[in-house]
């Protein structure tokens, strides 16, 4: 089973930058996609090579959104984090549950410039670690998307200069993510890939794809339940349309 999740920084444009002919050639069972930007009424491709599609827009236009393709259907699909303070307005989740395990479609609130939101995103991560700890004492769950953070300075290319200074690489954020992977979660890529050189996001600015100057912020976090299973991970950095990859694991059925 292929799982791909892919920040496409909005999905009426990648469509016209290859979507289709990606997803043709990697044939995913199941695709999250972050950063949708749009309602699913204001999309003319259906990507018809998956049955079953869920959408959980923003209610600001044109802002954060995630969706979830899928080959294989769902016990349930659920799009908030199951608490009194569930942060559905900018629709930022989507939680497949399958037979043996959750599936977790996530795009991780920015800090912001000049860190305006970075109390906000404080919040949200302990809320999400609450949530994730309630799904895993039903079943499993793997966690996939833009979390907004890299977690090791082996995860962004200039990390001297961007610590403390550049939203996605404070303490405060990665002290979050620890906290994820404490909880008894595994970061898939660095498991089969424990070297340099491997990111996800890449600035529009000075060239920083051409130069690698990037950041690996896009993640599939699995389960140590689930861990017999995993079947590999990897990163399509060739692939354009976005300031982000696609990521992807394969998963033992």
């Amino acid at each position: 089973m292929k799982l791909i999740s892919w920040n496409v920084n909005g999905i009426r444009a990648i469509i016209k930058k290859g979507l289709r002919q990606f997803i043709e050639k990697e044939d995913p069972d199941i695709l999250c996609i972050q950063e949708t930007k749009a309602h699913p009424d204001q999309v003319d491709e259906k990507l018809s090579q998956f049955k079953f599609h869920y959408w959980n827009s923003a209610e600001r236009p044109g802002y954060a959104g995630t969706a979830v393709f899928s080959k294989v259907e769902p016990v349930s699909v659920s799009y908030n984090l199951g608490q009194k303070e569930n942060h559905r307005e900018e629709g930022r989740i989507i939680t497949l549950e399958f037979k043996d395990f959750y599936l977790v479609n996530v795009y991780v609130p920015n800090s912001g410039r000049g860190f305006g939101r970075l109390e906000y995103r404080e919040k949200w991560d302990a809320h999400f670690l609450n949530y994730i700890k309630s799904l895993e004492k039903k079943k499993p769950a793997i966690v996939c998307g833009d979390l907004n953070v890299a977690h090791t300075e082996m995860d962004l290319a200039n990390p001297k200069e961007n610590y403390n200074k550049t939203a996605g690489f404070t303490q405060v954020e990665i002290d979050g993510m620890q906290r994820m992977l404490d909880a008894g979660y595994i970061d898939s890529f660095r498991k089969f890939n424990p070297e340099k050189g491997h990111y996800t996001f890449w600035s529009y600015m000075f060239g920083a794809r051409q130069k690698n100057i990037g950041w690996r912020i896009d993640y599939f976090l699995i389960s140590n339940k689930l861990q017999h299973r995993l079947d590999g991970a990897f990163i399509f950095p060739e692939v354009i349309g976005s300031d982000h990859c696609p990521v992807g694991i394969g998963l033992k059925l």
